[in-house]
């Protein structure tokens, strides 16, 4: 049910520049490329050299092949590569290894690229242990996403599942209280108090979370809201969460008074 397949190892990355990007940077290990047969020009030669000197495995595909591997009908220009993405898990690896104390996003139905990027971008930021980014509902991980997320989608702790209801169902009866965020939601996220494992869900711009996904839920959450405005977005709302949950962590420092200086030597100073 959760066996892992190309699409919870890989982010895959199409077009000439995004690849030969790709191929320049040290820090990206690049499992293989696809090019569809017949390719020539534009930077081809330079992305089989780079290739070359990085022991990069280059396969050959026909070009319709190459634009279902993408996901993308346009944008290709013949040209695939798998980048590891050494963060990513299947969900029930995450299960499998999560710590004691744990928090963790799933991302239900948000479908807006720019959204997905920001807000792994912010819960990687914050420390959150997991991303739940299902296969039903979301976008691939593709250029918008990562440009959205400054290149962070590559190393973001993500978490594959089929859906996010799947997801939210398996976490709870692993043991993570579930907690949904919305509007109405009866607790404020200022009131609420977590336990060392939580799970997080995050629903779709428009229509919120799934009834499907609603009913695995355990509290509902509302961010406090002033000056008529009704909601945030869902990439600031992840923001605001995922940091309440770092200042949550934090110890409380406290900071010793100064200690008078002495009238003597004070005089000794200002001679």
């Amino acid at each position: 049910m959760d066996k892992r397949s190309p699409k919870d190892t890989f982010i895959t990355v199409y077009g000439r520049m995004p690849v030969l990007a790709i191929l320049e940077d040290p820090a990206r290990e690049v499992d293989k490329l696809v090019i569809a047969e017949g390719s020539r020009g534009d930077n081809l030669g330079r992305i089989l050299d780079l290739a070359k000197r990085r022991g990069v495995p280059v396969r050959y595909a026909s070009a319709h092949r190459v634009k279902l591997l993408a996901g993308n009908g346009k944008h290709d220009q013949g040209v695939i590569a798998d980048v590891v993405a050494p963060g990513m898990r299947t969900l029930a690896e995450f299960v499998d290894s999560a710590a004691a104390r744990c928090s963790v996003l799933v991302l239900d139905g948000v479908n807006n690229p720019s959204n997905v990027g920001m807000i792994l971008r912010t819960a990687t930021a914050a420390g959150l242990s997991g991303i739940v980014l299902p296969h039903v509902g979301s976008p691939a991980i593709d250029p918008l996403v990562i440009k959205a997320s400054a290149g962070v989608a590559f190393s973001a702790p993500i978490v594959r599942s089929g859906t996010g209801a799947e997801a939210v169902r398996e976490l709870r009866e692993a043991g993570f209280a579930t907690f949904g965020l919305a509007g109405d939601g009866r607790s404020t996220l200022y009131q609420a108090q977590f336990p060392s494992r939580s799970a997080f869900v995050l629903g779709n711009e428009t229509e919120g979370v799934s009834p499907d996904t609603a009913k695995h839920i355990d509290e509902w959450l509302s961010i406090p809201m002033a000056g008529g405005v009704e909601s945030l977005n869902v990439a600031s709302a992840a923001a605001v969460l995922c940091f309440d949950l770092v200042r949550r962590d934090q110890e409380p420092v406290t900071v010793a008074p100064r200690r008078p200086i002495p009238s003597a030597t004070r005089r000794l100073r200002r001679s």
